[in-house]
């Protein structure tokens, strides 16, 4: 816990690693903010601080225009624990609200509604509506300011149930009509033209700290899969494409390995972006592809807390000093990624030539999708098992998984070895603290960061990556 002396001091000097951990809000202005706003630094006696967006509005404020502390990197927070807050805040980030309500939530997580509820309010200030809320205007946020789409089509595709719902919660938010919101964009008209013949939406994924972009990037460029991945241009300059299956429809993106700084005498506290663009055939599954984006690239990892842990190890120490800001890269889509990590780059393949959708408008190399888990139900060995456990729901790999419970199932198919079991937990259930068998290294001051002392001795060619 963040005491409010601290709070109070990162506000002052306008820190960026506080960013999506908490949020402030002015009582004289009634208007709230991430910790680095540039606007001058209120009286402490009238600052009140949050732990979501969403618990600042349910309390009346709105959002400054300056910061805009809707776009902030996530809290580090929600990945690494494993209660039922944590997995009830990587669920609502990932759409599950808008698509089955409070209590499909509930179900997923095995609690009543009641208690998620009650648990998510005490913790972050704001229960799972609240919090869907929040990031509905947020997508509609965007959707207005990088779409020339009416705003009748962009309340529903940002999950509002009515128009009325939409424009009176943007005006609560933002205090701006929806047309006022996306005339205040600077520059975005030709932008919003842009969009329209490219037919993609160009977002800038946040992140904190320093961002190592190029071992994701090699990662992601040696693991390519034909038809559903591509990875183009020079090293510092790649752009990554893939396919994703989406619960409405499907999606192509794309990410620039050439991320951008966050100007400020600061810089090295302001973190910065990744940019890229999302082409969907139902935008309702914004939400849900831009958050397998992030933890594809893991956008929302604490690189201060995971540096200051695993330098104080004297074998860290210097591939840490070398490489600060290193991610473990996660899943764009977990049940694919477990399907890859099982049969390996070849079969992989087969697979995607064999089962896999066709697109109805190819994109360059990308003309497929890899194929859902019931369309494998049928193959013989470890990976019908795999897939008839991700069909049945035996096995869960979304991101309100439970992750002792997910690998205890991945172990109990006939086949699967723990090495496997413990990549997929690593990779696909992005746990940021996984000792993989084998590997012959697992220290306890590495705790709880293991999986990305792993990816420093893989980038130093002490480890094998599979």
């Amino acid at each position: 816990m963040i005491d409010e002396d601290t709070r109070y001091e990162a506000v002052r000097s306008r820190d960026a690693r506080f960013d999506g951990e908490f949020f402030f809000a002015v009582e004289t202005t009634g208007i709230y903010c991430r910790p680095s706003c540039p606007a001058v630094t209120p009286k402490r006696r009238n600052v009140r601080y949050y732990a979501s967006a969403a618990a600042a509005q349910s309390s009346g404020f709105r959002a400054c225009r300056r910061c805009r502390p809707d776009a902030v990197p996530g809290s580090a927070a929600w990945n690494v624990r494993a209660d039922v807050v944590g997995r009830a805040m990587r669920l609502i980030g990932d759409g599950i609200v808008d698509r089955e309500g409070v209590g499909g939530l509930a179900v997923r997580l095995g609690y009543s509604a009641r208690q998620v509820q009650r648990q998510l309010t005490a913790e972050v200030g704001a229960g799972p509506v609240a919090l869907a809320r929040a990031q509905r205007a947020h997508t509609a946020r965007v959707l207005l300011q990088t779409t020339p789409l009416p705003v009748t089509e962009i309340a529903f595709a940002a999950g509002f149930a009515s128009v009325r719902q939409f424009n009176d919660t943007i005006r609560e938010v933002y205090a701006r009509t929806p047309t006022q919101l996306r005339a205040d964009a600077p520059g975005r008209a030709e932008q919003r033209r842009a969009v329209a013949a490219t037919a993609g939406i160009p977002l800038r994924l946040a992140h904190r700290g320093a961002y190592r972009a190029g071992p994701v990037f090699d990662l992601l460029g040696g693991e390519l899969l034909p038809g559903v991945e591509e990875s183009t241009g020079e090293r510092g300059s790649r752009m990554f494409r893939r396919t994703l299956r989406l619960p409405y429809g499907t999606g192509l993106v794309s990410v620039d390995e050439a991320g951008h700084e966050q100007p400020g005498a600061q810089a090295e506290h302001r973190g910065g972006w990744l940019d890229a663009r999302i082409h969907l055939t139902d935008l309702r599954d914004l939400t849900t592809a831009v958050g397998r984006l992030r933890r594809l690239f893991d956008l929302d990892s604490d690189p201060y807390a995971i540096d200051e842990r695993l330098g104080a190890d004297p074998r860290l120490a210097p591939l840490v000093a070398a490489r600060p800001g290193l991610r473990s890269p996660g899943a764009a889509d977990p049940e694919e990624l477990a399907v890859r990590l099982l049969v390996g780059p070849e079969e992989s393949a087969r697979l995607v030539e064999r089962y896999g959708k066709r697109l109805d408008a190819p994109c360059g190399g990308l003309d497929r999708l890899f194929p859902a888990p019931d369309a494998l139900a049928g193959e013989p060995g470890t990976l019908g098992a795999l897939a008839r456990a991700l069909t049945d729901g035996t096995l869960r790999l979304d991101p309100g998984a439970d992750r002792d419970d997910a690998e205890e199932a991945l172990r109990a198919l006939p086949g699967m070895d723990a090495r496997t079991a413990a990549l997929i937990r690593l990779r696909a259930l992005g746990d940021p603290d996984v000792a993989v068998p084998g590997d012959g290294v697992a220290a306890d001051i590495w705790r709880p960061w293991r999986s990305y002392a792993r990816q420093h001795l893989i980038v130093e060619g002490q480890l094998s990556q599979s």
